[in-house]
């Protein structure tokens, strides 16, 4: 990439948000304190995919090159890589846990690298490719909860490692799809690491905190706790399927149901909905063919049925995950479809907990057109990139030294040891 306009110790960074619904590209200076400054967005809508996954290569290739063009043009810089986004696949999480001998001694850097060497020996994904390994929790005989061991005086030094996994095919053909349009693939990033970074403040992950991002083909999840993300999953179910719901129930054309979805769509019904009468286009191109009109309150009944389903497994998900209780009290929504009206009220009914919009933040020059919920992965990838963050997976590591195996105690038990932990 050639950067320009750049002062000392900037570098540049291009990220591709590739969606069911849309492409978007986003460039980006990066400065020496780490804050990332737009300086190019493009967007184009995308036809290629089918709940995240590519179905259609050419289109897909079409749709990322005049993406990426269009924020090419707009920063005058030339990308040769980009961090880009993966919203399905089969998305996992599992915890694993690893402990090396210290023998009493101060903990220094060695002992750190020994047990990272140690970590990622541990790490089996099978036929599946791993995304993302981060360190989660570090104990030190069995005191759980310490954020930085080096210093510290101890028998044994573990670590619990969340690994974000993956269906490898999909990556594969992602990868395909961005390469053809020119583009390396410096690293690939799940959609909700990407959106949870662009939505929560350190606090809220400290106390503990759900980011569920409806994107237009599926739905993702991401826990937080202790400050660190413990648990991803993901919904196969989108803001898609409210437009095809629409659009079935009262035989319309698709993107007829979603300007009324985008324009009169409610999570919740109001008194007026009952008297507010909408015109639904036909079907048929028929020129005898009459508009159906029906009351408001209808079509957002048809809205409610779907959003019931959704919640109902993000529950599900959640309590799998371990998320209950009193510190499990906050939710995020973001992505494209959390724009409907009053669906934060919605989702606080069904799910019981405190719930707020996602936007994203962090960024500066990030154009008003991008700063909506359905931009948080986006901008999410500008800063990933700018964090650098560790992992302990998808890199070279010297031969790990013997370590002891820890059963980890899967999602709940992560979280619930971090609870205890804050």
């Amino acid at each position: 990439m050639t950067p320009p306009r750049s002062t000392r110790g900037e570098r540049t960074v291009a990220v591709l948000d590739v969606g069911t619904s849309k492409v978007a590209a986003l460039i980006a200076m990066i400065s020496p304190d780490g804050s990332p400054r737009v300086i190019g967005v493009g967007q184009r809508v995308c036809v290629g995919l089918r709940r995240g996954l590519v179905a259609d290569m050419e289109k897909t290739e079409s749709a990322i090159r005049a993406a990426m063009d269009q924020a090419e043009r707009n920063a005058g810089v030339q990308a040769e890589d980009v961090y880009v986004n993966l919203s399905a696949g089969g998305l996992d999480s599992h915890v694993t846990g690893v402990e090396i001998d210290i023998g009493g001694a101060r903990i220094i850097k060695d002992d750190m690298d020994r047990l990272t060497q140690a970590g990622r020996a541990r790490i089996d994904p099978g036929a599946r490719t791993v995304l993302h390994a981060s360190p989660a929790l570090y104990t030190i005989d069995g005191l759980t909860g310490v954020s930085n061991p080096l210093g510290f005086h101890a028998d044994r030094l573990g670590m619990d490692i969340h690994i974000v996994t993956a269906e490898t095919p999909p990556i594969r053909n992602l990868d395909l799809a961005v390469r053809s349009a020119h583009l390396g693939v410096r690293t690939m990033v799940a959609s909700p690491v990407a959106a949870s970074l662009a939505c929560l403040g350190r606090e809220e992950r400290e106390l503990g905190v759900a980011v569920v991002e409806i994107g237009a083909g599926v739905t993702n999840i991401a826990v937080h706790a202790g400050g660190q993300l413990v648990g991803v999953a993901t919904c196969p179910t989108g803001a898609n399927d409210i437009t095809n719901d629409i659009a079935a129930a009262f035989a319309t054309r698709r993107i007829h149901a979603e300007r009324l979805k985008v324009l009169h769509g409610a999570a919740i019904t109001s008194p007026k909905d009952n008297h507010e009468t909408l015109e639904i286009p036909p079907m048929s191109e028929d020129d005898n063919a009459e508009p159906l009109r029906i009351p408001k309150a209808q079509m957002i009944g048809v809205i409610r049925h779907r959003l019931d389903a959704l919640f109902g497994e993000v529950a599900r998900q959640l309590a799998e995950m371990g998320y209950t209780g009193p510190q499990a009290r906050q939710v995020v929504l973001t992505g494209g479809g959390a724009e409907l009206r009053a669906i934060t009220d919605f989702a606080q009914g069904v799910l019981g907990k405190s719930v707020r919009l996602g936007r994203p933040r962090g960024l500066t020059g990030l154009p008003e057109a991008q700063s909506g919920c359905a931009f948080a992965t986006l901008a999410g990838l500008a800063l990933f990139a700018a964090e650098d963050l560790p992992d302990l997976y998808n890199r070279r590591e010297p031969k790990a030294p013997p370590v002891s195996i820890k059963p980890s105690g899967g999602w709940g038990g992560m979280f619930g040891k971090l609870k205890s932990s804050i």
